[in-house]
């Protein structure tokens, strides 16, 4: 992915700090070997339910890095003031350029349809930070998109994850798995904008079960994995050979490796369906297809398609 010419956007609070403390304190979280820490499930359903949100969508990526390792505690350390604005070494470059040209391409979808658009803003941290109103930020919970905030939670060293941990992408096409998954978050941002997580959330309020809670939240991912294929699509366009060879591939790989039956099956050798949050990986990989194929928000219609 060339992204030189991208706009870099100034919506970056960089908590990252030199001591990979926690950029905003906060009380320590267990998180025990295989998941989020019950203080960390206990912190978002109280928000999710104080905000009417579904605290599965609060914690967007949280069951990514489930299973494996020793329980660890992440303390309430402190650094000076986080920094605002575009960062400069190359990591966060390439992230206010790609939250860039994400506000950019979809002000544009917006502004055609006569709607306005603002954008999400972007926490960079290190192993944990203060998640305003949606909790505790940690680095198992991966990316996340905090509704009530319009914020994107992200610790970077996710995306060495993906390449070492998950093997969902290799060398410089890493670079495009990056912004592969920050659109997606971005594709959360545009459905809380539209209206959708709040509908889905009464909806999943009534549902009968915690199965067809489940599906209505695989609907919600697999949009926007979707919406961040509307986004590469836009992208494309806008600014032609910014795609390398072996870009979508990574993506589709990266979206295979997260897939919930790959994870499943990693995790405990079997795959249970009903529990799926995030879509297996066949259908992570055709709706980031239907987006970037397609290019429009309509043809991200998973709640009519499945």
């Amino acid at each position: 992915m060339r992204y030189d010419d991208f706009r870099r956007s100034d919506d970056i609070e960089d908590r990252r700090g030199d001591d990979g403390g926690g950029g905003g304190g906060g009380i320590g979280l267990p998180m025990g070997g295989g998941g989020l820490g019950i203080g960390t499930v206990i912190v978002l359903g109280l928000i999710g339910y104080a905000f009417g949100i579904d605290p599965r969508i609060l914690i967007g990526g949280a069951e990514i890095l489930s299973g494996g390792g020793s329980q660890t505690y992440q303390t309430d350390r402190r650094s000076g003031p986080a920094k605002t604005g575009a960062p400069t070494d190359e990591m966060g470059s390439m992230i206010s350029g790609i939250l860039g040209e994400i506000d950019d391409r979809w002000s544009e979808v917006f502004q055609a349809s006569g709607q306005s658009y603002t954008g999400p803003k972007i926490v960079l941290f290190r192993n944990a930070t203060n998640g305003g109103r949606c909790g505790m930020a940690q680095s198992a919970m991966g990316p996340f998109y905090c509704p009530p905030d319009r914020t994107i939670f992200l610790d970077t060293s996710f995306f060495r994850e993906v390449e070492t941990r998950f093997r969902g992408c290799s060398g410089n096409a890493c670079k495009f798995t990056a912004a592969y998954i920050i659109a997606h978050e971005a594709g959360h941002h545009v459905q809380n904008l539209l209206g959708i997580i709040p509908r889905v959330t009464r909806l999943q309020q009534q549902a009968g079960s915690k199965a067809e809670a489940n599906a209505l939240q695989v609907k919600v991912e697999l949009q926007a994995d979707c919406l961040s294929g509307v986004w590469v699509n836009r992208e494309e366009k806008k600014r032609p050979g910014f795609l390398e060879a072996g870009d979508i591939d990574a993506a589709l790989t990266t979206a295979s490796a997260i897939g919930d039956d790959t994870l499943q099956r990693q995790a405990t050798g079997r795959v249970v369906p009903d529990s799926f949050t995030h879509g297996s990986a066949a259908q992570r990989k055709q709706w980031f297809m239907t987006g970037y194929q397609q290019g429009t928000v309509k043809a991200c219609d998973t709640f009519s398609a499945l």
